[in-house]
Formats: C-alpha cells, structure tokens, sequence
C-alpha cells in the first residue's frame, strides 16, 4: 500500500513524482513510458528557462531530477482500470499486476487521433504513421502525405518537406494552425496543399503506395501516389482507465476543478488528459506539481502522513 500513486510518465507525472517526493510521500510512478507526447516533439520554444529544446532532451532532464528521489518506477505498465476499493485505490494493468494507494495522480494524457478509413490499420507501421519526428527520416527522398490542420500537421509538414521528395497536405477544413507556420510553409516548393478533401481510403501491397481523397465541396477525388502518410489529425485522451469512475467531458477528458480534484475523494488528475484548457507542456508540468500538493494535503488531513 503506497500514499500516493501517479499513473502517467509526461510532464504533468513527472512533476507530481518531484512534489510528492519533496514531500515524502511514499510515491509510486506507472507509465507506459517516460515523455509521453514530449518525447514526440522536436523543437520546444515556449518552455520557461530554454529559448530551444528537443523534446527527447527536455524529458531526460525531467528523468534525471526524478531519479534523485526514492520513487518507485514501473515503467512500461499500462493501468487497464481504476477502482476504488474500500478508502484506497487499486490499479489494474496489463501485465495482471494490481497496485493499490491511498491517493491517485491520473496524468495519462493523450494519444493519436486515428482517421478511421480502410487501410489505416493494415498499414500502420508499413507507412502508415502517427510521428513524423519518429519516422520521418525513414521516408527521405519520397512521396509522402500529412493528414490534418491543426499545428500537429502543419509541424509534420514543416519537417517533412526538408526530407522529402514531394508533400501533400491534406486538410479536411481549412488550414487551423498558428499564422506563422502556415507563413513558413508557403515557402516550401515541394509542398501541395489539399484543404477541404476528406481522406477516402489509404491502399498498398505490402506498404502504402498511395492514398485516395475526395473534395468535400466539389466532390472531386484524387489518387496520391505516396510512401507514407503522417496522419496528424489531434489527440484523444487515455481516460479509458477511469471511465466508470469518474465523469468525463464530451472529449472523453477527466473533469477537474482548480484543485485538480475529482469529484471521488484522494483521486486527482492532471495535465492533458484532464479538461483544462490549452495543452502545453508547461501547464501539464504546472498541474502535476499542484495536484502532488493537494494529495498532500488530503492524505495529512486523513493523517497518513507522519513526520
């Protein structure tokens, strides 16, 4: 039986992992993985204290700090369910393992948004991919197509131009992403840009060899001759875990209040997976630190916590 539990290795997890250390909480961290989204992310601009980082660097400095403190780690464990049993929690993982705590940090995050078009599945990981930071350099020299257009994609975009031999963006809307990316893209000569055509169908043999679309005004279809497609259409919270426990929003994110509070007693959340508002690393990082603090707090009250 732990005091506190964090499940979630991003930002918002690491933070919680550093305050409930700090506070000597007998703390134990489950994540997937350490980074989540961060790991992902190539160039960081807006993180207090670096005016650049790569986002593998920035959670290496996330993973040092942590490793000074006496957390225990389960890393590459995925919590299935969440139940609350009796005044603790348990967590149940995919391993068959169960861990139980007297208080829960829930900082999963988010994960890819899937198109949902025939193709998707049988290619994923055979061109189809959800990373152009991870697998762009495999696709040096070819043809390739984004998906989205929202900063995600026109980010993949960005990238891929400088490694490709030609890029489609192709965007169900018109173009949604911040005026300086778009601006840096009109740039690019390798770039065509499909807005308003929603993807149909994504075909292969053993690899993607192309990807059929359609415009949504004009009815109009196209067949793209590709080698990969970067599908990068927003993120979907990982709140499956807690979803009989807790109530979640129509985005399927965890509802908190200013305190990072559930409406279940000792059961906090923090960061993407949660319904605050704007997605940034610094907040993730900013909530996690807060909801460490508040489970402190709870677990002093119900006098857990001995000095």
């Amino acid at each position: 039986m732990f005091d506190l539990m964090i499940i979630g290795g991003g930002p918002a997890g690491l933070a919680a992992s550093v305050y409930a250390a700090r506070k000597r909480l007998d703390t134990l961290l489950i994540a997937t993985d350490i980074g989540g989204q961060v790991i992902r992310t190539m160039g960081i601009e807006n993180y207090l204290g670096y005016q650049f980082i790569e986002g593998p660097e920035l959670i290496e400095k996330f993973r040092t700090q942590i490793s000074q403190f006496p957390i225990e780690q389960k890393i590459g464990y995925t919590v299935t369910r969440l139940t609350k049993v009796d005044t603790a929690f348990q967590a149940e993982t995919d391993s068959s393992e169960k861990f139980q705590a007297r208080a829960v940090i829930y900082a999963t995050g988010k994960k890819p948004r899937k198109l949902g078009v025939p193709g998707e599945d049988e290619y994923a990981g055979k061109g189809v991919t959800y990373c152009a930071i991870c697998d762009g350099p495999v696709f040096a020299g070819q043809r390739v197509a984004v998906v989205g257009g929202g900063n995600s994609a026109l980010s993949a975009a960005l990238d891929m131009v400088k490694i490709a031999e030609h890029v489609d963006l192709v965007s169900l809307t018109k173009l949604t992403g911040d005026a300086i990316l778009i601006d840096k893209l009109s740039e690019a000569r390798n770039l065509n840009i499909l807005t308003e055509y929603q993807t149909e169908k994504i075909e292969g043999n053993s690899l993607v060899t192309g990807m059929r679309v359609r415009g949504v005004k004009s009815g109009e279809e196209k067949r793209l001759d590709l080698a990969g497609v970067f599908v990068e259409i927003g993120l979907v919270p990982n709140s499956e875990a807690v979803k009989d426990l807790v109530k979640l929003n129509r985005f399927g994110e965890v509802k908190i209040n200013c305190r990072c509070e559930t409406p279940v007693p000792g059961l906090y959340a923090a960061g993407d997976v949660t319904d605050v508002p704007e997605k940034q690393i610094v907040i993730a990082a900013g909530e996690g630190a807060k909801a460490a603090l508040q489970a402190h707090r709870y677990l002093q009250r119900l006098a857990y916590v001995h000095y």
